[in-house]
């Protein structure tokens, strides 16, 4: 074999080798050497291991053509608080000369939630009437120019024109650094207003604590029973006489406090020594859009949650200056075109100061101009009609004329 080429060089094998091999599943070889150049292993998997990594074929499901209709059941809260009913205004039967009164507050559940409550009360809008000419944004001027040297006249606009449900007469002319007309003077254009309209009235002062208090005294018993809403009291005032003059002559009081709810609970505790709690509004202030109005809405939504959710001195009706919105230069000053006419802006920006407010649970809007009074009070009627919204025509707003 030595002299036999190296491809010819075999290992002829028994087959009966074979068959016995064939009976076992593994092989062991001991002292065995092999020397493999290239080396292919080919394994064959089983049937079922190939059925195993081969994947299925999935038929996609068919686009749906419809859309699922599923009842919804709006989830049911249940406050323990409540907002105290306070009326305004005295009829003839009732000792005053009002027309008709006007209850704010009531409410057991946030603002406009009617699936949970019925909203007991809808907002009012009483319409700002000062007793001098002051200053005022053009916007505005031109609906009330003929009768700013009138505030009786002025009244009976607001109300018979501009649908007012309350009117605020500013006596502004009682401030010390204006013309610091006397109490009795003060009384005299209440009663000129008192006689051009029959609506619930807002007494508001000057700002001074010292001269507002001496004015209310007066006014509150000239005009005993006829109750009044004297705005404001404020712990700069002397809180004890001030409510024992309203509750004497039967008038409620407006707690005026900068957005601090803890301030808001002090003064109304303190009113609860002299007054009783359904003669309380309260007015958290008013910052209007552009310079603060996310701060107001904070406040005056957390102090009604609170109230719902059992804080008793914080169960009161809210009220709103939402005229503070012409304080921002948006709403009054030329601007750049983009901006838009003022004449426009300006009842904008009052709108929506108070839109964002009625949200938050405001009771009472103090306001000025018609077309924002017009605006709110469409709102507030739709809201509480219970029609339902049309979905179809949500994308509309964007090409919308008015």
């Amino acid at each position: 074999m030595a002299n036999r080429p190296e491809k010819e060089i075999g290992i002829k094998l028994d087959p009966m080798l074979f068959e016995l091999l064939a009976k076992f599943q593994e092989i062991e070889l001991e002292d065995v050497e092999m020397d493999v150049g290239d080396l292919e292993i080919w394994l064959q998997p089983s049937a079922t291991a190939i059925s195993q990594i081969t994947p299925k074929l999935i038929t996609p499901k068919a686009k749906p053509t419809t859309i699922i209709e599923v009842e919804f059941t709006p989830p049911l809260e249940q406050y323990p608080g409540q907002i105290v009913e306070v009326k305004l205004g005295a009829t003839k039967s009732e000792g005053g000369t009002r027309g008709r009164n006007i209850i704010l507050g009531g409410e057991k559940s946030p603002a406009f939630c009617m699936f949970e409550n019925p909203m007991p009360n809808p907002p009012v809008i009483s319409l700002d009437v000062f007793d001098m000419r002051i200053p005022l944004a053009k916007a505005v001027k031109m609906h009330v120019a003929e009768v700013m040297e009138d505030p009786a006249a002025w009244a009976k606009l607001a109300v018979e024109k501009f649908g007012a449900d309350m009117v605020t007469l500013h006596l502004i002319s009682i401030d010390p650094l204006q013309k610091d007309t006397s109490p009795e003077e003060a009384v005299k254009t209440v009663e000129e207003v008192v006689q051009a309209v029959d609506v619930p009235l807002i007494i508001g002062g000057c700002g001074d604590p010292k001269k507002d208090l001496a004015v209310f005294e007066k006014v509150a018993e000239t005009f005993s029973g006829e109750r009044f809403l004297l705005s404001s009291i404020t712990h700069d005032m002397d809180v004890e006489k001030a409510a024992l003059t309203a509750k004497k002559h039967g008038h409620v009081v407006l707690s005026f406090t900068p957005m601090d709810m803890n301030l808001a609970r002090e003064l109304n505790r303190k009113l609860y020594e002299f007054i009783p709690k359904d003669h309380i509004v309260m007015d958290t202030t008013t910052a209007a859009l552009g310079y603060g109005l996310e701060y107001a809405f904070t406040i005056m939504e957390r102090a009604r949650l609170a109230a719902l959710m059992g804080d008793q001195e914080l169960q009161h009706p809210m009220s709103s200056g939402t005229t503070n919105a012409w304080a921002a230069r948006e709403a009054w000053m030329k601007m750049a075109p983009e901006w838009g006419p003022r004449e426009l802006r300006g009842p904008i920006w009052e709108t929506i100061t108070a839109l964002t407010l009625l949200f938050a649970g405001v009771d009472l809007f103090m306001m000025m101009h018609p077309a924002a009074v017009k605006t709110l009070k469409d709102v507030v009627n739709e809201l509480l009609s219970g029609h339902s919204g049309r979905a179809e025509r949500i994308a509309e707003w964007i090409t919308v004329r008015t």
